[in-house]
């Protein structure tokens, strides 16, 4: 289905208080009163209130509060006045969730005891149901019932992404023990991504179940690889989960770094709406995407760093380079960093909303 079609019988009480909101509306191309704004890792990061209840918490235990994933989700909601909020929680999280030991490390990131290398490492990733979860339907539905007609977008990471953290162990620049696994064994490359692509497929029906609006899927690290590749060894196993979440109707997102020479492929793998980093204007990417597809993006973060005037004058190029796209949401090319003021997001967000009010 479509996320152009309006499902019948089976949308969740907050989709359809959600349905005709500018982000939404953004997302299946039709028309808005003004282009809608998110921001990806806007749930804390820069916040002090979101420091302030992260103290002493464990990142993947935070991920498993549901009222501190409420609080800390709509902290950005509250402040910057977002058009959608984000559900706070990690790509990893589902791993974890089905038994793998790994573990969050600050300035690092996710490091895994044991990595994925064999046919035998695979009987490790068995299928996820929504009980392994249950703190997140709990916190889902904690969250529609203060949002109202604010979307929330549920995401979870790409099986490749995933990929490249359980082959490596950790976080890779050269991603090497992925590729030579991709390259020098790909049937079990190909079993690897397509048991990661049943886990993310259970994860995302999980998070629309519960009220969901949208959903993105984060491939954060794709870009490390030739179309090519990305054609015969990835775009399989994202199809597959664009493909599980189809008939919610839902926007499905699809998001990667330095991606710019996989665009068309992105789209192509089934999202609604493709997220373009800062690195390809906007209306070269939607050239590279094709028609049909919704835009994400793509103002680079580091401009925020920048006075107001200069933060105003590059957000007008994104927006001038996205006016005539099918449709167009409003984002940083990448995520918020932690050291960014603010007062910098929300102004940033006031001014989107005034210069495309309608």
């Amino acid at each position: 289905m479509s996320a152009n079609e309006r499902p019948q019988g089976q949308q969740t009480k907050q989709q359809s208080r959600t349905y005709d909101s500018a982000f939404l509306r953004a997302c299946r191309r039709e028309p808005v009163p003004h282009t809608p704004v998110w921001f990806m890792r806007q749930a804390g990061r820069s916040l002090p209130e979101y420091l302030k209840v992260r103290e002493g918490i464990p990142m993947l235990e935070s991920c498993m509060r549901p009222e501190l994933v409420t609080e800390i989700t709509l902290q950005p909601v509250r402040r910057h006045k977002v058009d959608a909020a984000i559900y706070f929680s990690d790509i990893v999280v589902p791993l974890k969730a089905i038994g793998l030991d790994l573990d969050i490390k600050p300035g690092v990131g996710p490091v895994v005891a044991e990595p994925i290398r064999t046919r035998a490492d695979l009987a490790r990733l068995r299928d996820l149901t929504p009980e392994d979860v249950h703190y997140v339907t709990e916190a889902i539905g904690m969250l529609t019932a203060e949002l109202g007609e604010t979307p929330l977008i549920g995401f979870a990471g790409a099986p490749f992404t995933l990929a490249s953290y359980l082959v490596e162990g950790g976080p890779s620049r050269s991603h090497e023990r992925t590729k030579a696994m991709m390259y020098g064994d790909p049937q079990l490359w190909a079993d690897l991504l397509d048991r990661l692509a049943e886990i993310t497929s259970a994860f995302l029906k999980v998070q629309i179940e519960a009220g969901a609006s949208a959903v993105q899927l984060f491939d954060s690290w794709v870009g490390a690889l030739a179309p090519a590749d990305y054609r015969r060894s990835v775009m399989p196993a994202s199809v597959k989960v664009f493909d599980a979440v189809a008939g919610y109707g839902v926007p499905r997102i699809h998001f990667g770094v330095g991606t710019g020479e996989l665009l068309g492929l992105m789209g192509e793998a089934g999202a609604d709406v493709v997220g373009v980093d800062w690195r390809v204007p906007l209306d070269e990417a939607a050239r590279r995407v094709g028609p049909g597809k919704a835009l994400q993006g793509n103002l680079d973060p580091a401009v925020l760093f920048a006075s107001t005037e200069v933060v105003k004058a590059k957000a007008d190029e994104v927006l001038a380079a996205a006016k005539g796209l099918e449709g167009h949401v409003f984002n940083l090319g990448h995520g918020v960093m932690p050291s960014m003021d603010p007062d910098a997001l929300t102004r940033l967000v006031e001014h989107v909303h005034t210069r495309t009010a309608v």
